[in-house]
């Protein structure tokens, strides 16, 4: 079969599904709106077509004059950029795709879906809105935008059931897929008897790199102090003593740079240099090393609509520590797989490391648990059995 993707960008989050569609023999054209700096192309290089050259002209004046100090103002573009339409029309239809997946609901998706629905070649929409979510507005503009894009969606956030939530008919729970990578017998902990501590994210605010390397350091204080924390437990071979963290994030554009060197400032200034590595701008083909010398790792960061990178941890055997209100936090069963704590918390990151650091034993076990998780729940095979369900009812129902 023939798979079309259209997004912004050739997201790292989609690699092992094209691993998986390849190995199948089936053949993929995917058509971003740009390029980022580090992107794994090792299955699918995308077809990098741009946004029109009307709309590159606002993009210049909307980023670089009219918004230049909004840090935000580069993403405008992902829901309001317009396609060069001539170009996207004649790669849909010489691909002729039999199914199409459209990330969000933007002018892009719209133009691509009417192509689409005019050659009846069926699409799913894909969006990090949750499962779980409050009624669609009826108002017209909401009216319009739902008629231009894909009647079926899947994403891979779940969301919380409440009193004002609901599954849609027509909406799927489709997560993340990565392939399993190092089993826990197969991969070694504690190197040097040292606890080493992973974070990986984009240098920006929201990430709270900042927050962790806070949280850290308060829990060496305790170990200085003699706190019950950072003492060694005989039982179970634990204790916070021993600690490296490392950070590993893009710094591409000038906010990202501006926020990485407050980063670097923070650990020279609190003489954390022996403890903390900070890393920019590493390739995904050398993440696997980073993986392997590791044995927590810690999403920190905020406003976080979906992240795959727990599942890129649990892949190594890794327990995870991740904000309750990441979009993906389900992927992360508590006091199982790892740790919830209180968004933007740092107090109760901090109680939630110093519990994981003095129990080596357990973290072992929730490193091997996760991994299980993953097999067993995160897997090309769901993926595909669920796409291929919602490609069937398309056809069936005539959803065009």
């Amino acid at each position: 079969m023939k798979f079309l993707y259209i997004a912004p960008r050739y997201h790292t989050n989609q690699a092992d599904i094209m691993k998986g569609l390849k190995e199948q023999g089936h053949e993929i054209l995917f058509i971003s709106h740009y390029a980022a700096l580090i992107e794994d192309y090792s299955c699918v290089t995308p077809v990098v077509l741009g946004y029109s050259k009307l709309y590159q002209l606002f993009d210049f004046l909307y980023v670089k004059v009219i918004r230049r100090k909004d840090p935000e103002a580069i993403v405008y573009k992902i829901q309001h950029g317009f396609p060069p339409l001539g170009k996207l029309k004649k790669l849909i239809c010489d691909f002729a795709p039999d199914l199409v997946i459209l990330r969000e609901r933007s002018m892009y998706s719209m133009a691509a879906c009417l192509i689409c629905k005019k050659k009846r070649y069926p699409c799913i929409l894909y969006n990090q809105n949750p499962l779980w979510s409050k009624p669609v507005k009826k108002d017209l503009p909401h009216r319009l935008v739902n008629r231009m894009t894909p009647a079926l969606r899947m994403t891979p956030v779940m969301g919380e059931k409440m009193l004002d939530t609901a599954i849609r008919e027509n909406d799927y729970f489709v997560p993340f897929v990565v392939d399993p990578q190092r089993a826990p017998e197969e991969r070694t902990y504690f190197r040097d008897d040292v606890i080493h501590i992973l974070c990986i994210g984009k240098y920006e605010t929201r990430k709270h790199h900042l927050m962790l390397l806070k949280a850290v350091e308060k829990l060496l204080e305790k170990e200085k102090t003699g706190d019950a924390g950072g003492q060694k437990n005989e039982q179970n071979g634990g204790c916070t003593g021993g600690l490296r963290l490392t950070l590993i994030g893009e710094a591409t554009n000038r906010f990202q740079k501006e926020y990485c060197a407050q980063v670097r400032q923070y650990v020279t200034a609190h003489h954390m240099e022996d403890i903390v590595t900070v890393k920019t701008n590493v390739p995904r083909s050398e993440m696997a090393a980073e993986y392997l010398s590791a044995d927590v790792y810690v999403i920190p960061s905020t406003r976080e609509m979906a992240s795959v990178s727990q599942l890129e941890a649990m892949s190594y055997s890794l327990p995870v520590i991740c904000s309750d209100k990441n979009g993906t936090a389900c992927y992360v069963e508590d006091d199982v797989t790892g740790y919830l704590f209180q968004d933007c918390d740092q107090a109760d990151l901090e109680e939630k490391l110093s519990a994981m650091l003095a129990d080596r034993e357990k973290l072992r076990r929730m490193g091997e648990a996760g991994y299980q998780a993953l097999i067993e729940k995160y897997n090309f095979k769901r993926y595909y059995d669920t796409i291929m369900g919602m490609r069937d009812k398309i056809l069936r129902e005539r959803l065009f």
